[in-house]
């Protein structure tokens, strides 16, 4: 369900957002928490935000561009194997379907993703 009306606007960077532990499974360090909120579906895209509290964690990834709101974090590629980056404030990141990730999360991530 999208939280954002055609002809609506919301301040992404305070949206209030749920948070649940994520699976112990994908936990590598810390207690990390996340959360997501889809802020409009168009067409088959799904545009929303999403937040990450510190700590570690892995991921296999959707096809999606997201830009950083707020917070640091170093996405490790596991599958493919491909140079980590390190994302805040500004940065624009570009994933594919499948891809295997190891969030490191300094900072609580908030992100608006496309996907």
């Amino acid at each position: 369900m999208s939280v954002l009306p055609a002809g609506s606007g919301a301040d992404a960077a305070a949206l209030p957002l749920v948070h649940s532990a994520l699976p112990a499974s994908d936990v590598v360090s810390g207690a990390p928490t996340a959360a997501a909120e889809t802020l409009a579906e168009i067409a088959d895209v799904e545009v929303g935000v999403w937040e990450m509290t510190p700590g570690t964690a892995t991921d296999t990834e959707a096809d999606e561009v997201f830009v950083v709101l707020s917070g640091r974090a170093r996405i490790a590629f596991l599958d493919p194997a491909l140079p980590a980056i390190e994302v805040g404030p500004g940065s624009v990141v570009r994933l594919a379907e499948g891809m295997r990730t190891e969030w490191t999360v300094t900072e609580t991530l908030r992100k608006i993703y496309v996907a």
